[in-house]
């Protein structure tokens, strides 16, 4: 396993002291070395003098060598010994006496006094040569400590230059790994080589978000296509069930139609018959009255459920309502739910009859639900038409409990529905904001006075109709 990086140089610097160490001691041996061999040659050279001392003077000399001795600049605790052949001392400086009590090494250099049989011995101590090698030493020992000194101030720096950028990059790296691929730090460093390493890292990290971010998208849009799939397919269903649906009822309307007219013609033409008591007419009229309602509702339905060209011309708000109510005013009845029509005089508007009708039948069903968990006798539902600013307006509110603030901007959203399973689509508010939108119209919802929903759209009003003329309905 790899080391850190201090501890690595901790250990270089270590072993590197060791050589330097063992080049310090091999350069101590080799100067105290020198100085004993340069002490050795000095001993000579004062054995020499001594010689040549005794060797001029004669035997005259004798009595004079000690303070010849003295005179010479011998070091410190040297002794100087003359001694005849027969191994006699002649002469001793110090005195033997002295020198007995010394224990000290000592480097020693003879030589012969010619023209007498005596030897001169000088003999000088090591501790000299090595006194004379400490200044040496000094200096190697001071040399060798600045430039380790220097050694360890370089490491020093070159470590907090570098530490922190490399702690860096891991920190990055490993931020990379746990999946962070936030933008890392741009992070100073102490070379051109990590410069461009950290460079590639962060181009690697932006190519991986740019790489995730695109993946993401796909992921999305392959989702929000198969939504869009499933959608288009509950449509087409939908669409194929609706135009099932109107075929059905045109035909039952066209199959009703007959038999209503024959009863309500009947009916019409026995209220006319002078036999008939009072109360048989009182009864005639009203089958007339239901008669001709019921074809109102299959005319309705029948023109609800047909498929027609959706090219707007000039259409009466209020026959649009009319026929809404038409179609739900049983069911209204059934819920105790009490319908009121605020109508005001409006030029027709221009749009398709069949759309509004279906916007409107969306609002009123919508308004219906809502209201059903009311007490009985606070089921109210208003519908209100006026015209203003070239506008026709259209307005259903209801006494229900409204829609929740975080609700209010989905409303119109496909798909989107606040009702049970199974009650509802999200299809209604969306399909009715395309009409009105298609109709250069505005649709939209608030609170009513009511307290509950109220739901309202604007379509422009027709061209201004000729005199005579009535607003004609699409069929």
């Amino acid at each position: 396993m790899a080391r850190p990086l201090r501890e690595q140089f901790a250990i270089a610097t270590f072993v590197l002291l060791v050589p330097v160490g063992a080049v310090m001691t091999l350069a101590w041996s080799q100067v105290y070395a020198g100085h004993t061999k340069q002490l050795h040659e000095e001993a000579s050279g004062f054995a020499v003098t001594i010689a040549a001392h005794l060797e001029v003077a004669g035997p005259a000399a004798d009595s004079s060598l000690r303070t010849f001795v003295e005179l010479l600049p011998l070091p410190e605790n040297s002794t100087v010994t003359v001694t005849d052949d027969k191994g006699v001392t002649q002469f001793s400086d110090p005195t033997p006496a002295e020198r007995s009590a010394q224990t000290i090494e000592r480097t020693t250099a003879m030589t012969k006094v010619r023209g007498r049989q005596w030897t001169v011995e000088v003999a000088i101590p090591y501790a000299v040569a090595y006194y004379r090698a400490i200044p040496n030493a000094q200096t190697t020992i001071l040399i060798s400590g600045l430039a380790t000194l220097i050694l360890l101030l370089m490491q020093a720096v070159f470590l907090r230059r570098w530490l922190p950028a490399l702690s860096s990059l891991e920190r990055s790296a490993a931020k990379v790994g746990a999946g962070d691929l936030s933008p890392p730090p741009s992070v100073a460093m102490p070379s051109r080589e990590l410069e461009h390493l950290r460079d590639g890292f962060h181009d690697m990290v932006n190519r991986l978000r740019t790489a995730r971010e695109a993946i993401a998208r796909q992921v999305e849009e392959e989702r929000g296509m198969r939504l869009e799939l499933e959608s288009l397919q509950q449509q087409v269903i939908r669409q194929e069930r609706l135009a099932a649906i109107g075929v059905l009822v045109s035909g039952i309307a066209h199959e009703l139609n007959n038999p209503l007219q024959t009863i309500s013609g009947f009916s019409e033409l026995l209220q006319h018959d002078a036999r008939m008591d009072e109360r048989v007419r009182t009864d005639l009229a009203l089958i007339h009255q239901e008669s001709a309602r019921a074809s109102a509702i299959i005319r309705n339905l029948s023109r609800f459920g047909r498929q027609t060209e959706s090219t707007p011309t000039a259409v009466s708000m209020s026959e649009v309502v009319s026929s809404v109510i038409e179609l739900r005013q049983r069911r209204l009845v059934e819920q105790g739910i009490q319908l009121d029509r605020e109508d005001r005089p409006a030029k027709a508007a221009h749009a398709v009859f069949t759309e509004l009708q279906q916007v409107v039948l969306n609002f009123v069903i919508n308004a219906e639900q809502s209201i059903r968990t009311c007490a009985p006798g606070s089921r109210r539902i208003i519908v209100r038409t006026y015209g203003e600013d070239d506008l026709a307006h259209l307005e259903v509110e209801d006494s229900g409990e409204g829609v929740a603030p975080e609700n209010e901007t989905k409303l119109f959203q496909p798909f989107f529905t606040t009702k049970p399973v199974g009650e509802g689509t999200g299809l209604g508010l969306s399909v009715s904001y395309g009409i009105i939108h298609s109709l250069g119209g505005e649709i939209g919802y608030r609170r009513g006075a009511l307290g509950g929903a109220l739901f309202h759209f604007s379509v422009p009003l027709s061209e201004p109709a000729q005199a005579g003329d009535t607003p004609k309905n699409t069929p």
